[in-house]
């Protein structure tokens, strides 16, 4: 193996990947570390749905320019992605029509859509209640499951690059005008490393990573058997609503705010997103709940679940069956959604700190690199 490369990377999660992709395409060696036998964290645990149309700010720009990316590459190593009808959220309160009507008003990729276009994009199915929603034109839908493993597969073909699994990151060192890194597998001599592993920054970087508040975000998800219809569509409720910056920015959005905390307050008591999207096989994957902690507890609360269930049935107007539950964790700290930082000479941390990954993480990868590793 060659151990001398221009960038190291630790983790190969879709920040780390990215990471990968932007040194690769300017023309720099590349290794990749993960310490796992394959990805196995945030990056396959999510919903696959890359949510450019509902953030703002900053963020709205990160995730259009994560959009095209992910457009690219899927080109390039053959990543299936839907754009066309890719995201949609359901109102079933008028609260929840106006503030898809004032969004709607400031961004051309917000389309309105009555109660009956909403069901028959919910493959038929659908609550009686359910008074209209808006389709989300820049978002993508990828598969979960899939997508990450392939870009890595992928990137392992490309002159260049390698990934080495079950590697750990053991520590590094400025030598000269280099970085000696320490792995589970011995020395790599790189010009620069990131370290991308989200949110076990403290267990590398432990004092960065306290001093910027990182903590896990815990979040109970489900996949169920399919439920005998298609939906094309990433579908967002409510909760959604007041979540994503461009639904949160809109006045509307403090009515909607209001009605839940007295009808709905179990909703918001568990800090709930609730929305699902539809895997290759049928199945939905349904979330999420939020529970922010140092450390997560293994146990999972079954009335968690019950309620994120029963919410999406309610809208469906159908029963499902559950196959797999799991946790999710990513990365998560209250004073921004990323963070880049210097951790030693030549070592520079970047992860996502908020649970949109998937949505901007190429692009702030592709940044971070251009600005802080070129």
């Amino acid at each position: 193996m060659n151990n001398e490369c221009d960038l190291l990377v630790v983790g190969a999660g879709v920040v780390g990947l990215g990471h990968a992709l932007a040194a690769m395409d300017q023309g720099q060696r590349v290794i990749v570390l993960e310490r796992d036998h394959r990805i196995v964290g945030a990056s396959v645990r999510n919903f696959g749905h890359v949510g450019a149309t509902v953030q703002s700010g900053e963020l709205r720009e990160l995730a259009l320019g994560a959009r095209e990316r992910w457009l690219s590459v899927a080109g390039r190593a053959g990543i299936e992605v839907r754009r066309s009808g890719a995201g949609m959220a359901v109102a079933r309160h008028r609260d929840e029509a106006d503030v898809l009507s004032e969004l709607a008003q400031t961004r051309d990729s917000v389309r309105l859509l009555t109660a009956a276009e909403v069901v028959d994009r919910l493959g038929g199915a659908g609550a009686d209640d359910i008074v209209g929603g808006a389709e989300l034109g820049d978002d993508l839908r990828v598969d979960p499951r899939t997508t990450v493993p392939r870009l890595a597969a992928w990137l392992e073909t490309r002159d260049g690059v390698q990934i080495r699994w079950n590697t750990a990151y053991l520590g590094a060192e400025e030598v000269g005008d280099a970085v000696r890194v320490r792995t589970s597998r011995g020395d790599v001599r790189a010009r620069r490393v990131v370290v991308c592993v989200g949110h076990d920054l403290d267990l590398l970087a432990p004092t960065v990573a306290a001093d910027a508040g990182v903590q896990r975000c815990g979040l109970s998800m489900m996949l169920t058997d399919d439920p005998g219809c298609r939906i094309d569509p990433a579908v967002l409720t409510a909760t959604s609503l007041l979540r994503y910056g461009a639904f949160a920015d809109t006045a509307a959005s403090h009515v909607l705010r209001e009605r839940l905390t007295a009808q709905r307050p179990d909703l918001l008591a568990a800090d709930t997103n609730i929305m699902f999207t539809q895997r290759p096989d049928g199945g939905l994957l349904i979330g999420d709940s939020h529970l922010l902690d140092d450390s997560l507890d293994p146990f999972l609360d079954e009335g968690t679940f019950a309620l994120l269930q029963r919410e999406v049935e309610t809208v469906l107007g159908r029963p499902l069956t559950i196959r797999q539950r799991w946790q999710g964790i990513y990365a998560a700290r209250p004073s921004g959604a990323f963070l880049v930082a210097e951790l030693a000479p030549g070592v520079t941390a970047c992860s996502v700190t908020t649970g949109v990954g998937m949505t901007f993480g190429l692009e702030l990868a592709a940044r971070t690199f251009s600005t802080v590793l070129s």
